[in-house]
């Protein structure tokens, strides 16, 4: 099979939260002060524009299952309210993909683990096998691959951060010459919080 035609057929997809800009701003200040350990400039820091909270990883679907997936985002997911999202540290752990990722972690919530949950039947609905057992929803503040030699700090530096998500994108992620570049697909703006 020519594999140029089936990546012309497959797209890169996950979902993830959005976050407003307050927070950005705010977690590209804890990955500057973490950019001191990547003394060989091994990590590929995501750009604050770009940073979001990864509720599911699809991986690679077909490019017709986006309408599928798109009609039943809307379905499920708009009657949904937005949340406050808690950040309460930084790690790193090991991908299912294989990289070291260096994340603000999320404080579980019931709100926050039904979403997950939502997207994730969305996704098996739609005969998508995901596979992530142990997965959590996080913030990507950069990634390193196989063999670096990050050493990473002592203490992760500790988050007390909250911010509104409001709304659930179904994203396309494509690798470019400087790291990711997430386009948004489908956008389902969630209910306002009262």
């Amino acid at each position: 099979m020519n594999d140029s035609l089936v990546d012309s057929e497959c797209i890169r997809t996950f979902f993830a939260l959005r976050l407003r800009d307050p927070i950005a701003r705010q977690l590209a200040s804890y990955a500057d002060s973490l950019a001191l350990y990547d003394k060989k400039v091994e990590v590929q820091w995501v750009d604050s524009d770009n940073y979001h909270l990864t509720l599911c990883f699809l991986g690679d679907i077909a490019i017709e299952k986006v309408d599928e997936i798109a009609s039943a985002s809307k379905s499920l997911l708009s009657s949904k309210v937005s949340l406050n999202i808690h950040l309460e540290e930084i790690e790193s752990y090991r991908s299912a993909s294989d990289w070291t990722l260096l994340v603000a972690k999320t404080t579980t919530s019931d709100e926050l683990s039904d979403l997950h949950s939502l997207v994730m039947t969305i996704a098996k609905n739609a005969g998508i096998d995901i596979g992530q057992y142990g997965f959590k929803p996080h913030i990507t503040l950069g990634r390193l691959a196989l063999g670096h030699s990050f050493i990473t700090p002592e203490q992760w530096p500790k988050l007390d951060l909250y911010s509104l998500a409001d709304a659930v994108v179904l994203f396309q992620s494509k690798l470019g010459a400087r790291g990711s570049v997430y386009t948004p697909l489908v956008t389902v703006e969630l209910q306002d919080l009262a």
